[in-house]
């Protein structure tokens, strides 16, 4: 008898999910024949848009949350080693079957059980992300708003200023036409406009730091407690997660190889550690203790700076559509999983599930953002979360594949204790960063820290 668990037959999901994998693999290989799929340099920047985010924004307090500049860039240092490592590892694992999603990805390696584990994950980890986009979108044409009508938008504050015409409004025009294709490489040129418009905001900031300015009184240079510097790993994680919507990128690649991808790696991963470092640096340095948690917040609002409020808001248009249609893949898995799709069924009514899925997701997303006004401690969670992508699935694919390997007498039995040890380590450093980080996130909510938004009120 088969494993049971919420009434699934695991022994039948194995032998049904390897067959939908390979149904899938084939129909997007005609796909891709039919289209020519995107080149490394290209998806760089659907990897850099996926990134780059909300992190760019709260990465300067959380320098401050530990300890300063050096130990901020020391940690992301670390983490950014693991980073590239695991991208590669798990675009490596994808190949192995051909796998076009995260979520197929551990499937073909550590079973469905784990699949069914990480599809729920990601759809979690990408809902509340859009979430947190829509809440984006909504604070900057506020800031927008405030400073630049500030008399009218507090007198009388117009409907077509609130949050919610805002974030529902543009939301539909900017962003739902962009949920609806069936593959991730329509987004690649949104997403050039996106990094464009966040090259000028940490542009701004640095520019900004080199022209006389106030001289901030407090500046921190060590962490006050060793417990300090684990405040920026959840935003660090959550700053370069880009894991689950790296593999639709690179199964949508002209030219899918190893090769082509640690390229395209390479190049994202350069993009973002020098705007998130310039921007996180500078910014910190600029406003010191003094610093809020939206670096464009303790800007003066000057018409450069208003420019770069309405870029934020444009590159996070970009950046939903990418998550989303993640989010959305992860949940047809789960879907699939507990209605036991047969493989000849799987592409049945997949148009029609994809713009109901699509029309539910959106409308969800954009009715919690607009009565969920605060984004702290949700980050805080994302980016505890993001660390089970990064580190604790991928160290389970690796071990499985090193595995296979020995077991299969294609791997030296030195080089994979040298990987298991690799794999062991991904795991322990994954678990222990999602539960320190996921308890100071909650321990932060109970005491009531909250992001500054005084300069979001009419005083």
């Amino acid at each position: 008898m088969g494993i049971q668990v919420n009434n699934v037959n695991f022994e039948y999901l194995v032998e049904l999910n390897e067959l939908k994998s390979t149904a899938e693999s084939a129909s997007l290989h005609d796909s891709t024949r039919k289209q020519k799929g995107s080149g490394w340099f290209v998806s760089a920047f659907l990897v850099v848009n996926a990134a780059l985010g909300a992190g760019l924004l709260t990465l300067p307090a959380a320098y401050h949350q530990a300890g300063g500049v050096l130990t901020a860039v020391i940690v992301q240092s670390v983490l950014l080693v693991f980073v590239v490592l695991t991208v590669l590892i798990i675009a490596y694992c994808s190949d192995i079957k051909g796998s076009n999603t995260y979520q197929d990805a551990v499937l073909s390696l550590c079973g469905p059980k784990a699949q069914l584990a990480c599809a729920v994950c990601v759809s979690l980890f990408c809902f509340g992300m859009c979430i947190t986009l829509l809440i984006i979108i909504g604070d900057q044409w506020e800031i927008f708003f405030l400073r630049v009508s500030h008399d009218h938008y507090c007198r009388t504050k117009p409907f077509y200023m609130t949050r919610a015409f805002t974030i529902s409004v543009t939301s539909i025009l900017f962003i739902l036409p962009l949920c609806f294709p069936k593959r991730i490489d329509f987004l690649k040129y949104t997403s050039v406009v996106g990094v464009i418009g966040i090259l000028y905001v940490a542009g701004l900031v640095a520019v900004k730091f080199f022209l006389p300015h106030r001289i901030p009184e407090n500046v921190a240079t060590r962490p006050r407690s060793w417990i300090d510097v684990f405040y920026v790993v959840p935003q660090i994680c959550f700053a370069y997660q880009c894991h689950i919507s790296s593999i639709p990128i690179y199964s949508c690649m002209a030219k899918r190889n190893m090769r082509e991808f640690s390229k395209t790696v390479t190049l994202a991963m350069i993009l973002c550690v020098l705007i998130y470092t310039v921007t996180a640096a500078l910014g910190y340095l600029q406003f010191g203790d003094s610093i809020t948690a939206d670096i464009l917040l303790s800007f003066n609002p000057t018409a450069e700076v208003m420019v770069a409020v309405v870029l934020v808001a444009v590159k996070t248009y970009t950046t939903y559509p990418i998550l989303c249609f993640c989010g959305k893949a992860a949940l047809d898995t789960v879907w699939k999983i507990f209605r036991k799709t047969a493989p000849d069924e799987i592409s049945y009514g997949e148009n029609l599930r994809r713009i109901i899925t699509t029309l539910v997701w959106f409308t969800l997303t954009v009715l919690l953002s607009i009565y969920t006004p605060n984004i702290g401690v949700v980050i805080e969670i994302l980016g505890s979360l993001a660390a089970m992508f990064i580190f604790v699935f991928l160290g389970m694919c690796l071990l499985r594949t090193m595995q296979n390997k020995i077991e299969s007498g294609e791997q030296q039995a030195g080089t994979f204790l040298v990987l298991r040890g690799t794999a062991v380590v991904l795991v322990v450093v994954g678990v222990f960063i999602f539960g320190l980080t996921l308890s100071q996130a909650i321990m932060q909510d109970v005491r009531g820290v909250q992001p500054d938004s005084s300069k979001f009120n009419c005083r």
